[in-house]
This record gives C-alpha cells, sequence and structure tokens, in this order.
C-alpha cells in the first residue's frame, strides 16, 4: 500500500493542477459561464499552503558520493631513472654477454669431461675375442713365423691345415698388430672390408689374395697351386707382422668400438 506521505503529495499536486486549470477557464469562458466556484483568494491560500508544505515544494539538497580523480605522482630518485634507461639500451648487449658466458662454461665443461677419459681407458673400450668362429686367433696359440710354419705344412702335404694357419694368422695379425675391430663373428668380407678402409694398397691386395685363396679351397675344393701358396708364405711377415706407420693408419679404436 502507498504510504501517507506519498498520498498527501499526490493529492497536493492534483489540487493545485485542478486550481491552475480552472483559473485558465475561467479567464476563457467568464462571459458566458457561471460565476466560478472559487474565488481568487482562496486559489492563492490554496497556492501557498502547498508551497510551504515541506513535502511537496521548497528546494532540497541531495547529497551524493563520487570519486575524487587522485594528481599525485611518484617521484623517483634520478639515479634510479638514469638505470632503469641504461638497462633498457643495454638489454640486447647483456643478452649477448650472457650467452657468451654460458658458451665459454659449456666449452670448459666439455674440455674437462673429455680430458678425464684416459688415453687407456678409450684403448680400452673394445675388447678383441679370442675366437672368430671356431677358428683360435690369440697370438699366443700361433707359432711366431706363421708363413714359414704355413709353408712347411704345404710341403708335408697339409694343404687345408696349411692355408686354415694363414686365414687364423690374418685374423689374429689384423686384431692384435693393426688394432683393427675384429670380432667373433667376423667373415671373409668384413676383413676384405676392414682392409680396404684401414691399411695401404699393397697391404689390401695381400689381404684380399690371401682371403680368395682361402676362400676358394675351403667352399670352392679347388687348391692353388704351390706358386701361389708360397708367395702367400713368404710375404706374410713383411705385411702383417709390423704395424703400418701411424700417418697410414686411419683407425681410432674409440670410433670402431663405437
Amino acid at each position: 500500500m502507498p504510504s501517507r506521505e506519498a498520498a498527501r503529495r499526490f493529492a497536493g499536486i492534483a489540487l493545485v493542477a485542478c486550481l491552475i486549470l480552472h483559473g485558465e477557464a475561467h479567464g476563457q469562458t467568464a462571459a458566458t459561464s457561471p460565476a466560478p466556484a472559487f474565488s481568487d483568494t482562496e486559489i492563492s491560500r490554496a497556492a501557498d499552503t502547498v508551497r510551504t508544505d515541506p513535502n511537496l515544494g521548497g528546494t532540497r539538497t541531495i547529497r551524493t558520493l563520487r570519486w575524487k580523480e587522485s594528481r599525485s605522482s611518484w617521484n623517483f630518485p634520478s639515479w634510479i631513472m638514469d638505470l632503469i634507461r641504461f638497462l633498457a639500451g643495454s638489454g640486447r648487449a647483456l643478452l649477448w654477454v650472457a650467452i657468451f658466458g654460458a658458451a665459454v662454461v659449456l666449452v670448459m665443461y666439455l674440455v674437462r669431461a673429455l680430458s678425464a677419459i684416459s688415453p687407456n681407458a678409450r684403448e680400452g673400450s673394445f675388447v678383441t675375442p679370442t675366437h672368430v668362429r671356431d677358428l683360435d686367433i690369440r697370438p699366443e696359440s700361433l707359432p711366431p713365423d706363421i708363413g714359414a710354419a704355413a709353408r712347411q705344412l704345404w710341403d708335408r702335404g697339409e694343404h687345408r691345415a696349411a692355408l686354415a694357419l694363414l686365414y687364423r694368422g690374418l685374423l689374429s695379425r689384423l686384431a692384435h698388430v693393426h688394432k683393427l675391430p675384429i670380432r667373433d663373428s667376423t667373415t671373409e668380407g668384413d676383413c676384405l672390408a676392414l682392409a680396404a678402409q684401414h691399411m695401404d694398397e699393397p697391404r689390401q691386395v695381400y689381404v684380399t689374395r690371401l682371403v680368395r685363396t682361402w676362400q676358394r679351397a675351403v667352399y670352392g675344393g679347388a687348391d692353388p697351386d704351390d706358386a701361389t701358396v708360397y708367395a702367400i708364405c713368404d710375404a706374410f711377415a713383411g705385411m702383417l707382422d709390423q704395424p703400418m706407420p701411424r700417418e697410414l693408419n686411419s683407425l681410432d679404436v674409440a670410433e670402431a668400438s663405437a
């Protein structure tokens, strides 16, 4: 329900409006209309009553809250502003300096790590097998002069034993003298590939001749002639008993074992 104050306010406004309309209508139809129901004195008195009512007339002050703009500013010391400008201008240079420093630290770490690996440790990372398939390639299992011992076997008619001794000697010399990565599964083709990669041309030719002679006799059943066997036996020590000069041997045992 509307409050009593609102009802009084509405009644006052309606009264004033009626009085005003009545006055205007009275002025226009004064010549033809009957006498007014309210005199001018009564109308003025009613208007004064409405004007003096605190709920209808007068001036009302309304107070509201609102934010006031702050015009204060931060006053940094001049040296702080200079430092900020310096850092902003030299940011790229500082970044490159940091990258260079990190690179130097990394290089030093790698150098120390590599220097900690001794040559003996690198050489010992590959272990030469004692046997290749069923062939014993240990140096102590072979005669000191393999070429001479194989020629004696051949002259006694032990052709298969002579050729087997030459091939065993080849595998042993490649592994222990020339430090090639001979494994327990190395084949004749592997021997040829290793010789082609890490030996000079005369030794490559000799290894190829010895391996092919062994293959034709064992797998093809074709014994070589005496001259071929004698040539292989006589050249064995000169070709395989001594390592090649360092500048001719391109094999790094550490790489071969990787």
